[in-house]
């Protein structure tokens, strides 16, 4: 069936731990959304011809506009969709502070414990491609590391884990409460991810009786309703389709960034990824948009978060 340009499009894959907090947070929703398969390593022409280099798992499309990162993904769900909220209660601001350590060194920590334990097991091209993105240039040596301090790295996830198996002793359904939460799916993914890829993970889970319980629950919320769409109806979508996001300034731009202003924005930690080049639609604390034209698709808007990311004023 021929898709619109309202539906919401994930490029993703199904082993990806990050795409699945991002089906987590369609199910929270109950969205409906259609679901575009990528390759697990580069290259991804087809994903890339849409962000303009971005090649990081997952991407969401609606129309022409295209969201890099699932902060800028859940962010985008909760403006679209604000009900049922992704932060019951009063802590949302709290809640995003939370998100960026789960995001960023909790989720590098699950990276190094299921990467070091694969060790001389992981395919030499998977190896090189995620070990370049999650170690650097010397990434051969990063999994040798990894590999020798597993032990202390599963000791370091340990205490987290035990901490949310706390946090939940007094038999709430979610994290927060008796309603799920972003920050469920932004714990959850992780403890999916420990579980389904390391071979240890369910042994080393087994001892929080209240975390599994939770870990249920959260399984239970489901991806929302799913339709499959080829990468070439999603390039014709956004190719048909106009960008909706609006110009803006921002008075408190610490970078000076304002609309028409030719900038690149990539990861601030270098994973060897191309930068994605554009002009400026609109900045401020929580987002980058960036319009981009190509002969192939037209217009199009990338939208980035601005915390764990650079962007670099082009001359």
């Amino acid at each position: 069936m021929p898709g619109s340009s309202s539906e919401i499009i994930l490029h993703n894959y199904p082993q990806s731990p990050v795409a699945e907090k991002a089906r987590i947070a369609f199910g929270i929703k109950g969205l409906a959304w259609r679901n575009v398969l990528i390759p697990r390593i580069t290259p991804k022409p087809m994903l890339t011809a849409l962000t303009g280099g971005y090649r990081r798992t997952p991407v969401m499309q609606i129309g022409a506009d295209i969201y890099c990162d699932s902060q800028c993904i859940l962010r985008e769900l909760e403006s679209r969709f604000p009900s049922p909220t992704f932060f019951p209660g009063a802590d949302e601001g709290l809640l995003w502070c939370l998100s960026r350590w789960t995001d960023g060194a909790l989720f590098d920590m699950a990276v190094k414990v299921i990467l070091g334990a694969a060790g001389d097991d992981l395919p030499s091209d998977f190896a090189a491609d995620r070990g370049r993105l999650y170690f650097g240039q010397d990434w051969a040596e990063g999994l040798k590391a990894a590999n020798a301090n597993l032990p202390h790295l599963a000791a370091q996830f340990r205490a987290p884990l035990q901490w949310l198996n706390t946090q939940l002793a007094d038999n709430r359904a979610f994290l927060l409460g008796e309603q799920p939460a972003a920050i469920d799916a932004q714990f959850y993914n992780l403890v999916w991810f420990l579980r389904g890829r390391w071979a240890q993970g369910p042994e080393f889970l087994s001892e929080f009786a209240h975390l599994e319980r939770w870990e249920g629950n959260v399984r239970a919320i489901g991806h929302g309703t799913m339709r499959d769409m080829s990468p070439e109806e999603a390039i014709t979508i956004a190719a048909e389709a106009t960008p909706t996001a609006v110009q803006a300034t921002d008075p408190h731009e610490p970078q000076g960034l304002r609309p028409g202003l030719r900038v690149s924005v990539s990861p601030d930690v270098d994973g060897g990824e191309q930068p994605v080049e554009g002009e400026v639609v609109s900045a401020d604390s929580h987002r980058i948009v960036l319009h981009r034209e190509t002969p192939e698709i037209g217009a199009v808007c990338v939208h980035f978060p601005r915390t764990g990311y650079r962007v670099e004023i082009l001359t």
